[in-house]
């Protein structure tokens, strides 16, 4: 078998179709709002590579500091022979578990980027000649059928990727994890946590006005991929904190009263002066929460591992009648 190789099992217009979709139905009704899986194009994908670079922007930095302490007992509590990553990007934090992980013989990026894909796989096995990397280019939220690797498999969702999700949607998603787990299996999964207002509202709006740039880069991608005319000068970036909900929302608020025109949707779209467009969620959780979450799903908390400064949390958790 190649040491290489890519499944598809996302249709060559899926992408087109679902961003078709999303906007359609995010945008005809009220409020607006629109799914954050939108930001990520190429240029996009280089604004969040900066603000995890910023001052501000604490949780990458928090979920590195644990895996790079915690990957030798991440390692002896699932000493797993594949390590599947679901929204893989650029794998970059996955280095730090395969040197842990003595035994690995597979990987298994999951991610809608087959260029992403290609790219990591294979700077991952430069370095990890031994390795075998089987991509798969699928959308982790609807639907997939792993390759068949050898067990024991670590399913890792990192990045507080889960908190983007609304309720209904992570309850779906963990089901959906834990039908994928085989007895010996474990789900390694990062979650934000709950910590002061100013310090969660500072992360999603900096000083520089990265976030506000990446924000506004959605409408790029709206104009660009369904020829609108949004004018990201006519909207402002906003973030709030949901105390209730407990979660972040990012918003555009237009400046004006103004109307925007998608002729591939055949759709025009009113917004009053001050009126927001939400276009992400990002969840934060406490422990107590995340065991709940994760037993609603048949999923058993096992360790709970934080940053000395408790402000993100990783856990590994597998089947409950494991």
């Amino acid at each position: 078998m190649s040491p290489f190789a890519v499944t598809r099992t996302l249709p060559a217009d899926a992408t087109a179709a679902a961003l078709r979709a999303d906007v359609l139905a995010g945008l005809s009704r009220r409020p607006r709002q629109l799914p954050p899986k939108w930001f990520y194009d190429a240029r996009g994908s280089e604004l969040f590579e900066e603000i995890t670079r910023l001052p501000e922007y604490y949780p990458t930095r928090a979920e590195r500091e644990i895996l790079a302490g915690r990957a030798g007992e991440i390692a002896a509590a699932c000493p797993a022979r594949t390590l599947v990553e679901l929204g893989s990007g650029s794998s970059e934090k996955t280095r730090l578990l395969l040197g842990a992980l003595a035994g690995l013989r597979a990987y298994v990026p999951v991610d809608v980027s087959e260029s992403a894909l290609r790219r990591a796989g294979e700077g991952l096995l430069a370095d990890h000649p031994g390795l075998t990397v089987h991509a798969l280019v699928a959308d982790f939220q609807h639907g997939m059928e792993l390759p068949d690797t050898p067990g024991p498999r670590l399913v890792a969702f990192l990045g507080g990727t889960i908190g983007n999700l609304l309720p209904d949607e992570r309850a779906a998603f963990l089901a959906a994890v834990r039908g994928l787990l085989s007895p010996g299996d474990a789900l390694l999964l990062g979650t934000d946590l709950v910590k002061d207002e100013k310090v969660l509202v500072a992360a999603y709006d900096d000083a520089s006005g990265v976030t506000a740039e990446f924000n506004k880069n959605v409408l790029e991608v709206l104009d660009r991929e369904l020829a609108a005319d949004f004018d990201p000068a006519d909207f402002d970036h906003v973030a709030v904190w949901d105390r209730e909900r407990e979660w972040i929302e990012m918003r555009l608020r237009a400046r004006r009263a103004l109307t925007a025109k998608i002729p591939a949707l055949d759709l025009e779209v009113p917004f009053a002066a001050g009126e927001e467009l939400r276009t992400e969620v990002s969840a934060k959780f406490r422990r107590e929460g995340v065991r709940r979450e994760l037993s609603a799903a048949g999923l058993g908390l096992r360790h709970w591992w934080t940053d000395a400064g408790g402000r993100f949390a990783l856990s590994l958790s597998g089947p409950a009648a494991d």
